[in-house]
């Protein structure tokens, strides 16, 4: 448990926006710590409905996730939309998800499975997932620490959801600024209306601001 507070601190002391490689660290010491598991992913449903496995310890996670997607039902996806811990103690069994069931049993060998949501600061659903391939590989102790490590995980994805934002940003005020000096001097206006004129071409176009600014600063450079 120590050494996921050390990593996070880690990740925060050295600025890391790389979302993925940051989990992956993240998910190789979880993954290791929690009694019972062998494989570990994260589940991410975006905005527009599609499901894609990040950061997971080995091929099965994403294997499982492709069955989810194809099937459009499992433990992971109930997890992410319906806000509560998912656990299977021997998925031959298990009734819950009977076209997930079937398609998981006979492409992978794993029975039992944990998934926690995760609570992150933007729209993407996301599920915290363990998978073990005896049964009833997990215990109470398992899902006390999967609690745990999911709160972990979602400290780690908002850091870098945060950062990446904040960078972001300042990519988007230095291109701003720079197609704000292309017009000030190709019209010999100053700061204030140069921002205005960048603000009505928006309006106009139903076009970002950012966007406009990257195209005249293309025009420029050819």
């Amino acid at each position: 448990m120590y050494t996921v507070l050390s990593e996070v601190d880690e990740l925060q002391r050295r600025g890391e926006t790389d979302f993925e490689s940051a989990l992956r660290d993240i998910n190789a010491i979880t993954v290791a710590s929690v009694p019972g598991a062998q494989y570990l992913g994260v589940t991410v449903v975006d905005t527009s409905g599609t499901i894609k496995t990040l950061a997971a310890t080995h091929r099965y996670p994403a294997l499982l996730d492709d069955i989810q997607r194809d099937v459009r039902e499992g433990p992971c996806l109930s997890a992410a939309w319906d806000q509560h811990t998912i656990r299977i103690d021997d998925l031959a069994t298990d009734g819950r998800w009977p076209r997930y069931r079937t398609a998981a049993l006979d492409r992978t060998p794993v029975r039992s499975i944990m998934s926690f949501r995760l609570f992150g600061s933007d729209k993407a659903l996301a599920a915290l997932n363990f998978y073990a391939e005896p049964s009833r590989a997990f215990d109470d102790e398992s899902i006390e620490l999967g609690l745990i490590f999911a709160a972990h995980t979602t400290v780690v994805w908002n850091l870098i959801r945060r950062q990446q934002q904040f960078r972001s940003a300042l990519a988007s005020r230095d291109l701003i600024g720079q197609a704000k000096g292309i017009l000030m001097e190709r019209f010999d206006i100053n700061g204030v209306a140069a921002f205005e004129l960048l603000r009505r071409l928006s309006q106009e176009s139903n076009t970002k601001i950012v966007e406009i600014a990257e195209k005249l600063i293309e025009l420029k450079r050819r």
